[in-house]
């Protein structure tokens, strides 16, 4: 036989998915500071190094980060994060990962959105349109997180938030650049508008039709403006 025997994993990997667990399964929140070293020690009867070693383990997937003097803090609920980060992917990959996902969750933001999630998109449209520069990123892109989370594809909105820390990047790199316009309504108001309507390929066709014109200002026309 072909078979081999299948090694004992070890005392650092096992604890590794124990915490793991607790950032998925959302008992450790993304952006909050877990529990100390002496309070987790105790917890799985493990020494110091052995979890160390697991949490620098969970640092280098993207889903920790270890702040020197001030704790450990959750920063993704999964490793993909961390692998897009570690990919070099440009910011022009990034821009065709949205146009490959932000029409389709637009489309099902349109079909599946509750009344919870249309006032949260409203919310976040409000802050976006009332923000000082300096805060117009980060409300920007919570808007198309509201929009991914109303698609209430969980897969879906995983892989795209993920993104997120790059479309903060490449929005930023945007903002600073001349033409740029912050009140875009395709993309935006427009989409929930149509979902607010229940249509799905409006909301899809908003979406396209705001990163085609991103797509145009980034590559043919500089003059050109853009809401990202």
């Amino acid at each position: 036989m072909s078979l081999t025997p299948v090694p004992q994993t070890s005392l650092s990997d096992q604890v590794v998915e124990r915490l793991r667990a607790e950032i998925v399964e959302g008992r450790w929140k993304v952006d909050e500071k877990i529990p100390p070293e002496s309070e987790l020690m105790a917890s799985l009867g493990v020494a110091r190094g052995t979890l160390r070693e697991a949490l620098r383990a969970l640092q280098y997937t993207g889903m920790l980060e270890i702040r020197r003097g001030d704790g450990t803090f959750v920063r993704a609920r999964s490793e993909v994060p961390g692998a897009l980060a570690r990919s070099g992917a440009s910011l022009d990959d990034v821009l065709e990962a949205r146009i490959t996902l932000e029409p389709q969750l637009a489309r099902l933001a349109a079909e599946r959105a509750t009344d919870d999630d249309i006032e949260c998109i409203s919310k976040a449209l409000g802050e976006r349109a009332s923000v000082s520069d300096e805060g117009w990123v980060d409300a920007d892109v919570a808007v198309h997180e509201a929009i991914a989370r109303a698609a209430h594809n969980p897969i879906l909105f995983e892989v795209y938030t993920a993104l997120l820390p790059r479309l903060h990047e490449s929005m930023s790199t945007a903002q600073s650049r001349e033409g740029f316009c912050r009140n875009e309504r395709r993309g935006h108001d427009e989409v929930l508008d149509a979902i607010v309507a229940r249509d799905p390929e409006g909301a899809a066709t908003s979406a396209q039709a705001n990163l085609s014109a991103t797509a145009a200002w980034n590559h043919l026309d500089q003059g050109q403006s853009t809401g990202a």
